[in-house]
């Protein structure tokens, strides 16, 4: 496709999202939910499409070599499309933000002024690997009355573009504009420059991804960016806490599921806790973790047999998303959380200690989106925080932080009902 082809090409997408957002804001809940209903039951209906194309996206993946937690972000299964169907399911139960009345103000004047919560408008997605945010988005957008403009990556191409087929033929049977859910139908990276220029009709951007595509749209984008650079999640292992909780808690963020933004990339021991260490990192190495230890740690370690390899300070700055592990030991608490705002992303970070004050100094001092008290790092989720799919963990400051609902995918305006007022 030629360049001029192209530009066309966004700018009408552009153009027809912002068409169709202006028809989804009055659009009532009731029918709002009928078509995620109605998905739910055509993911579940259409499971075998789905997996054919996945299977070529697994394909074309194999041969670009991607890292084994990049091919498990990517890849399909029954259980997971069920899930995700379900995941669509829970979405249409969650109250419609749309219309809530946040704040009732008393004007001087005395007439009646509500600030009311509405939809962005237009939001644009780029995002990489997981074909399930696909459809998280589209939902989350569609349910606030926005209309969604989405960028897969070229290793997900195939499942993108069958699940947008199901989502459109979803709209159109509950008669909504299928302009309302589009997907670049490229993968050509002039395509994401031509719609970051789309300030006209695309109101914010959220890019998915690694922190190179995350520099890149705030580098080139006329449009506001919600931003999540990295997710450089530490937990800290406090001198009072029980140890095999301290244990439990750093295999499940670190293991469980280690591709994604909420999973441990740091293990930081009070001094007085690292008796505690060759023990987890027994339990660490039998999972697979690589470890990646500073000096304190390292003199703990030797002759325990658990091979490790030195950290650099750079690694305390990693985001791995991969089955390695920073760890250090440190003087006390004051400076585990001056690492973790120094070297972290401000994304989320836990204490495992059984003292209330200490828990209460961690939560208070570390700097970032999520933090959390003898609980694992992956509880910071959408889902998990009941807020139903989520659109991205965002560690901006500005309007939205952590884990991004329906409500942070709103704005508000002002409703004013006057009985005939006139300033003076």
């Amino acid at each position: 496709m030629s360049k001029e082809n192209l530009k066309e090409q966004i700018h009408s997408i552009a153009l027809n999202a912002r068409k169709a957002s202006l028809e989804l804001a009055p659009l009532s809940a009731q029918r709002k939910n009928q078509f995620l209903n109605d998905l739910a039951e055509a993911l579940e209906n259409n499971f075998e499409k789905i997996l054919e194309a996945n299977a070529l996206d697994i394909e074309n993946a194999q041969s670009m070599n991607l890292s084994a937690p990049m091919l498990e972000r990517l890849t399909f299964t029954q259980e997971r499309i069920y899930k995700m169907a379900e995941g669509v399911r829970q979405v249409a139960q969650l109250p419609d933000p749309i219309g809530e009345e946040i704040e009732r103000l008393n004007p001087p004047r005395g007439f009646d002024l509500r600030k009311i919560r509405v939809p962005i408008g237009v939001i644009g997605i780029i995002y990489e690997s997981r074909p399930n945010v696909t459809v998280d988005c589209a939902i989350l957008c569609l349910k606030s009355g926005n209309a969604s403009i989405l960028r897969g990556g070229k290793e997900a191409f195939n499942s993108n573009t069958c699940l947008i087929g199901i989502i459109q033929a979803c709209l159109k049977q509950n008669a909504i504009n299928p302009d309302s859910v589009q997907l670049i139908p490229t993968t050509d990276r002039a395509a994401l420059n031509e719609l970051l220029k789309q300030d006209q009709y695309v109101h914010c951007i959220i890019p998915r991804g690694g922190e190179g595509l995350i520099r890149f749209t705030v580098e080139n984008s006329n449009i506001p960016v919600i931003k999540h650079y990295t997710g450089v999640c530490s937990v800290y292992i406090d001198a009072e806490c029980d140890a095999e909780l301290a244990e439990k808690i750093i295999i499940n963020s670190k293991c469980q599921r280690p591709s994604v933004c909420n999973a441990a990339e740091n293990l930081l021991f009070h001094q007085d806790a690292a008796e505690a260490l060759p023990r987890i990192a027994k339990a660490l190495h039998t999972q697979g973790v690589e470890l990646r230890v500073d000096k304190a740690a390292k003199s703990i370690l030797a002759g325990s047999g658990v091979p490790f390899k030195d950290a650099t300070d750079e690694d305390f700055g990693e985001e791995y998303n991969d089955l390695i592990l920073a760890i250090g030991v440190l003087a006390d608490l004051k400076s585990a959380v001056s690492l973790i705002n120094a070297q972290g992303s401000g994304h989320t970070d836990t204490i495992v200690t059984d003292n209330p004050e200490n828990a209460a100094e961690f939560l208070n001092t570390v700097d970032s989106a999520t933090v959390l008290h003898n609980a694992s790092t992956r509880f910071s989720d959408g889902f998990e925080f009941g807020l139903g799919a989520e659109i991205g963990i965002s560690t901006d400051r500005l309007h939205a932080r952590g884990p991004m609902g329906l409500k942070e995918l709103c704005t508000y305006k002002y409703v004013v009902h006057g009985k005939g007022e006139i300033r003076d």
